[in-house]
């Protein structure tokens, strides 16, 4: 591989690094775009729900938690390999081989699907600095839209910056709750035991199992890093776009397995400080940071809204980036930023101002996602199966089986979520 290109945001296309030996300094330029992705993962809808779930049935419900974070590493890895193997994000190939009617009905769940995004990571940071600071919901709400117009500007200056940022906010999510899990000390027979063995209680079970996959497994997150992929490093060859693939499958691997271990901790702290005490009733966030103090110590607490918080503003920022990349997809149109900022943040605010219950809004957003999956997941199976746009890249044959049962499996499940 002798002649690959990184291409930033900005007009700067630049050379890059090829060291003799495999290295770090190798694999550096071709991180970046999963641990961008990856912060979908660990938004407030995650928290919302895993302080739901593991409260109400302790660690019963982890391996949704595990089964949604491996799916969602074979989604990512689909999503990122039609942005290499085809220089054009998901978004733009529905646009280019689907009927209009049909480009059309995509756009407007996906705009949904962002709005509903938003909704999570906005209340999420908004419900952060009213315990932190004792600010008033509406006044967060505001200060985190100026706060991510500041992080999404960063793109001007080229999209590693942006990059660097999120990465350093997602270390900081998965700080806290590393310090969490130490503070709770869970059962971890208990934990390893759940984390492999399927079970479901009743309806409410299976709400909160959506929920969980919903907060998981997210539509704008599967179009936003195809269009993440597609000029980023850009291959000549099918033999450049295969290295390329394969770096960016170490990315992803890397990435989700932090959102992983942080999505798991989010559960399993709750069970260890909410049920295990008997506290089966905290279904608010709100109500789980109050609880922490008597029960783990004001640390916890402290943690908790710092955990909130940054999770909310990093996830604001990235829903930002994902409603572009999927406007600009399908229908061809750049809007500034901050008009997207404002066309996303407007239903979080309304909630906001309307004083409808946080907590419920952000699980009620989740299973919404949840149902917007089909949407993005059927095209991405179907496309990254058709040898003509993928050439070299094309799925193997049990890949795209594997991919067409978790689909499956996800529109099933809402099936039930409808019958219930």
């Amino acid at each position: 591989m002798e002649s690959l290109t990184y291409a930033s945001q900005s007009s700067d296309t630049l050379a890059v690094p090829q060291p003799r030996h495999r290295s770090l300094l190798r694999l550096l330029p071709f991180l970046g775009p999963a641990f961008v992705a990856s912060i979908a993962y660990i938004d407030p809808g995650n928290i919302a729900t895993a302080v739901q779930a593991g409260a109400r049935f302790g660690t019963m419900l982890l391996w949704v938690v595990v089964a949604s974070n491996l799916s969602a590493m074979l989604i990512q890895a689909l999503a990122a390999k039609i942005g290499i193997a085809t220089g054009h994000s998901l978004a733009e190939l529905a646009r280019e081989h689907f009927p209009m009617p049909v480009v059309w009905l995509m756009w407007g769940v996906s705009e949904l699907a962002a709005m509903a995004t938003d909704l999570a990571e906005f209340i999420g940071a908004a419900i952060g600095f009213q315990l932190l600071f004792g600010l008033p919901l509406l006044w967060g709400g505001l200060l985190t839209a100026v706060i991510t117009w500041l992080i999404i500007s960063l793109e001007r200056r080229g999209f590693r910056h942006l990059e660097v940022v999120i990465t350093a906010l997602l270390a900081v999510v998965a700080g806290c709750y590393v310090a969490e899990l130490v503070l709770g000390r869970p059962d971890w027979a208990d934990v390893s035991f759940h984390a492999v063995v399927p079970q479901l209680a009743g309806s409410d079970s299976l709400l909160l199992a959506a929920g969980i996959l919903g907060a998981t497994v997210m539509p704008h997150a599967i179009f936003l890093h195809s269009a993440l992929t597609q000029r980023r490093i850009i291959g000549h060859t099918d033999a450049e776009r295969r290295t390329i693939y394969r770096y960016e499958l170490i990315d992803i691997a890397i990435a989700l397995s932090i959102a992983d271990l942080v999505n798991a901790a989010m559960l399993i702290m709750a069970a260890t400080a909410f049920h295990r005490h008997g506290f089966h009733d905290v279904a608010t966030i709100e109500g789980a940071y109050q609880s922490l103090t008597p029960l783990l110590g004001s640390a916890a607490s402290l943690i908790f809204g710092i955990a909130l918080l940054v999770a909310g503003i990093s996830s604001s920022a990235v829903g930002t980036l994902a409603g572009q990349a999927i406007m600009q997809g399908f229908l061809q149109w750049e809007v500034p930023l901050w008009l997207r900022r404002v066309i996303t943040m407007a239903p979080a605010l309304l909630v906001i101002a309307l004083g409808i219950d946080p907590t419920k809004a952000l699980v009620l957003s989740q299973v919404a996602l949840s149902f917007a999956l089909p949407f993005a997941l059927i095209p991405l199976v179907w496309f990254t199966g058709q040898r003509r746009l993928m050439g070299s890249l094309r799925n193997h044959w049990v890949t795209t089986i594997l991919a067409g049962v978790i689909t499956a499996v996800i529109i099933l499940l809402n099936v039930a979520l409808i019958v219930q």
